[in-house]
C-alpha cells in the first residue's frame, strides 16, 4: 500500500507521495543532492495506520532535487490618484523541484 505524508519546509506544508515531484521554496542545495524533510504526518493511502507527530515525527521523508527555476512573474502596481505617482515592479519567486524518493 502506498504511503502519504505531510512535510514542512519553507514555512509551508505539503502533502506528498513516493515518486511525486513537488515544487518547494529554494534551499541552499544543488541538483541531484539528497534532502530530508521535517515530517508532520505519515499514513497509508486508504487512511489506515495514521501516525501524527507532536509536533513532528522527525525526518522520515527523503527526496532528490531534480530541477530549479523561477515561477511566473507577479506584477505589482502602486498608484496614487491626482499626484502623478505610479510605480510598476515585478517579482519571480525561485523554487526547487524535488522528487520524493522514500517515506519511512
Amino acid at each position: 500500500m502506498a504511503k502519504i505524508a505531510v512535510i514542512k519546509t519553507g514555512g509551508k506544508q505539503y502533502r506528498v507521495q513516493e515518486g511525486e515531484v513537488v515544487k518547494i521554496e529554494k534551499l541552499d542545495k544543488k541538483i541531484n543532492d539528497k534532502v530530508s524533510f521535517d515530517t508532520l504526518l505519515v499514513a497509508e493511502a486508504d487512511g489506515q495506520n495514521v501516525n501524527i507527530g507532536t509536533p513532528s515525527l522527525g525526518e522520515k521523508v527523503t527526496g532528490e532535487i531534480v530541477g530549479e527555476g523561477k515561477a511566473d512573474k507577479v506584477t505589482v502596481v502602486k498608484y496614487k490618484n491626482k499626484t502623478r505617482y505610479k510605480r510598476t515592479l515585478g517579482h519571480r519567486q525561485p523554487f526547487l523541484e524535488v522528487k520524493i524518493t522514500s517515506i519511512a
